[in-house]
């Protein structure tokens, strides 16, 4: 469903720099400098309305987040959830993740998490998938060489499509859950399309990988 445009969300993101970057490319090889510290940075692309990364920065408090959502009607709710988390490790970018490499320089994020991405089902649509080969590049380029990523998705053909990419890539396999909430894994946070589509009786499917 497309996000109800809302004309005042850029002031509103802009009323918050210590929040919302409006000009991240000038912190690319230096967002330590922004944060304040040298804690590793996790990165979520598709942050949606921000349940997720708040509830981690929350739960992780020696990590610095960044959570990227190129639609700034919705962006805005992430910036009210990490208002009210009252956490100072999360920073928002409402930016395009097909040019991450603009705004990370090589090697300087540990995490990757890509959170029910849209699944882009039409074949002529793949090159927009999240997990389509060219955005691995780029997170092979700024990811360090001990770095990871995250995927997790309520839809089985963009699930089966990334595991395709990801061996054929090649990446290595750390984690595979075809039903996350029956499995033993801790420490879940769940985003907004989580929460909705489990209470549906969906299966939430979950993996972890690392370039080989």
């Amino acid at each position: 469903m497309r996000a109800k445009h809302k004309p005042w969300a850029k002031d509103k993101l802009l009323a918050h720099p210590e929040v919302c970057i409006a000009d991240p490319e000038t912190y690319k090889g230096k967002w330590h400098t922004l944060f304040g510290n040298d804690h590793p940075i996790h990165i979520e692309i598709g942050s949606g309305k921000g349940s997720f990364v708040s509830g981690m920065a929350k739960q992780n408090p020696e990590i610095n987040y960044i959570g990227i959502e190129i639609v700034e009607s919705i962006i805005i709710s992430a910036l009210d959830k990490v208002l009210e988390a009252e956490v100072d490790n999360v920073r928002l970018l409402s930016v395009d993740a097909a040019y991450l490499t603009d705004y990370f320089e090589d090697a300087e994020i540990a995490r990757v998490y890509l959170n029910f991405s849209d699944p882009w089902p039409k074949k002529r649509h793949a090159k927009r998938r999240l997990t389509y080969p060219q955005f691995l590049d780029s997170y092979k380029q700024i990811l360090k060489p001990d770095g990871d990523i995250h995927f997790k998705t309520d839809n089985r053909g963009l699930f089966e499509y990334s595991l395709v990419t990801f061996s054929e890539y090649p990446l290595q396999l750390t984690y595979l859950s075809l039903d996350l909430h029956k499995s033993d894994f801790e420490g879940n946070i769940m985003t907004e399309y989580e929460a909705k589509f489990s209470e549906k009786g969906f299966p939430i499917y979950r993996l972890e990988a690392k370039f080989e």
